[in-house]
């Protein structure tokens, strides 16, 4: 108990001063003198002088001729602040493309590292435009030489944009319902598929229970999209991205979908 007080209280001191977090912030890129600080922070030199002050009082940082050091655990303190800050700000930012979403099958490691996604950017419908999220996934596979998907459902051109892929000597790995199977393979060239089959440029993970989520990663871009908790899927919005972090993100959630699929 007394441990989980001074890691409260720890965090709490960090974080109620905006002052103290950017000068945290440019001493852990590297360390500085308090004149650097006011140079690099825009931050009156009082005002970084006293929170300096309160800092290495606390045990925060430390001195070094001139210069001021994160100690170790405020490096810890702050990484895991900043994390959850991110994440708040990820939640907050897209509301409507989180709240009342079903989000059972993202595994805890990709919600844990949900701060990887704070470069992406939230596609909608509108009234102008009522298919702009799946056109904005039909242009980033249209011009991917690779594709990873977790298709929940059959829409009418993915057979096409699959077997265009696999034309031009793509690779392709699917996971989608068993029920979605044969009407998906059915309709790509029978050639194409037979010899994408059999150099192993098209797999397929058919899973019997109901997916939840839908998630495209092609060659320079991610996209990613959630059921409602009606059990409906919401095609009126997605989150894309084209950052190495959310490529990492989604990759990694697609093998712990897929090895769920296939152990």
């Amino acid at each position: 108990m007394d441990i989980h007080n001074e890691i409260n209280n720890n965090i709490k001191f960090l974080a109620k001063s905006e002052i103290r977090l950017k000068i945290l912030s440019e001493l852990q890129n590297s360390p500085n003198s308090v004149h650097g600080l006011v140079k690099k922070t825009k931050i009156t030199y009082s005002s970084v002088s006293s929170n300096i002050n309160k800092l290495e009082q606390n045990n925060y940082i430390k001195k070094i001729k001139s210069k001021y050091y994160l100690n170790p655990m405020t490096k810890i303190y702050f990484q895991t602040l900043m994390d959850f800050k991110n994440s708040v700000e990820i939640i907050t930012s897209y509301s409507e493309f989180w709240d009342k979403h079903n989000l059972n099958q993202i595994n805890i490691d990709s919600l844990k590292n949900i701060t990887d996604l704070k470069d992406s950017k939230l596609i909608e419908t509108t009234p102008l435009d009522i298919y702009k999220p799946h056109n904005t996934i039909k242009s980033q596979i249209s011009n991917s030489k690779s594709l990873k998907a977790i298709f929940p459902y059959l829409h009418p051109e993915y057979p096409q944009l699959i077997e265009n892929i696999l034309k031009d000597n793509g690779q392709v790995e699917l996971i989608i319902p068993k029920s979605i199977s044969n009407a998906i393979t059915s309709k790509i060239d029978l050639k194409t598929r037979k010899t994408a089959i059999k150099e192993k440029k098209l797999t397929i993970y058919p899973i019997e229970n109901n997916l939840k989520i839908y998630l495209t990663i092609c060659d320079k871009s991610m996209s990613f999209g959630l059921f409602k908790n009606d059990e409906s899927f919401d095609q009126n919005r997605i989150l894309i991205s084209d950052s190495e972090k959310s490529q990492a993100w989604a990759d990694n959630l697609f093998k712990n979908i897929k090895y769920d699929v296939i152990k």
